[in-house]
């Protein structure tokens, strides 16, 4: 959440962490739970599979950019 405030987007954990679980559920990214200062964490990892997706988004947002740009 930090860092996407860094860029300007807001976002409270309700909104987040269901975006999350969705990505996990859809092969984009893996999680593992870790105990850090005797509290549960977990992190999450992309995937190839996630990769690939963001990949993807970036040539449809390109492709997206160009035409509004004509």
């Amino acid at each position: 959440m930090e860092e996407l405030a860094r860029h300007g987007y807001r976002m409270s954990p309700g909104t987040l962490y269901p975006i999350l679980h969705q990505m996990e559920g859809n092969g984009f990214l893996v999680s593992e739970k870790t105990v850090v200062n005797g509290k549960m964490r977990k992190y999450y990892r992309i995937t190839d599979v996630g990769k690939t997706a963001l990949s993807l988004s970036y040539e449809k947002i390109e492709e997206l950019s160009s035409e509004l740009n004509e």
